[in-house]
């Protein structure tokens, strides 16, 4: 392979689709629970949702899946999809929402680019929510190279956000 070759610096992945087992169950976690907004529906095989009226973020189908149980957590497939807040505020409405409804976090981690927050869908596929801090506080090696690390975030410090 040619190393000759770098992608656009623009790209951004579209969507993400994801085998469920029960479409009404998914759609009451990334709507009703995330706040994700209904787009489009293939009557109970497939649905997509979005945010902000994009056609879609997220792909929900049982095509292949209907019924079935969740993916060994010891095998190859999607390890977490992550869902990016515009800013720490809406970050900690998101975990207001997952308090107030008792939802269980499986992690939160400060990583020093972000903030992040982790959970599993009701077909434990991982979900993450976090925000980016700005890039310019973003933590670096002397050679100037990104040095993430992942930190126990501080909860209620960042539901202070909504006070």
């Amino acid at each position: 392979m040619n190393g000759d070759y770098t992608i656009p610096a623009s790209t951004r992945i579209g969507h993400v689709h994801l085998k469920v087992s029960d479409l009404e169950r998914s759609l009451e976690f990334y709507c009703g629970l995330l706040g994700f907004e209904l787009t489009t529906r293939y009557g109970s095989q497939a649905a997509f949702v979005s945010a902000g009226g994009y056609h879609h973020h997220i792909g929900l189908n049982t095509w292949h899946s209907e019924g079935a149980p969740p993916a060994p957590v010891d095998g190859v497939g999607l390890y977490h999809t992550a869902i990016v807040y515009p800013t720490r505020k809406d970050l900690a409405a998101i975990l207001n929402r997952l308090v107030q409804a008792q939802y269980p976090l499986t992690g939160a981690s400060d990583h020093g680019v972000s903030e992040a927050l982790y959970l599993d869908d009701p077909d434990k596929h991982g979900v993450e929510l976090y925000w980016d801090r700005p890039r310019a506080l973003w933590p670096s090696k002397p050679d100037g190279s990104l040095e993430m690390y992942t930190r126990v975030l501080d909860l209620q410090g960042l539901l202070r956000e909504l006070e």
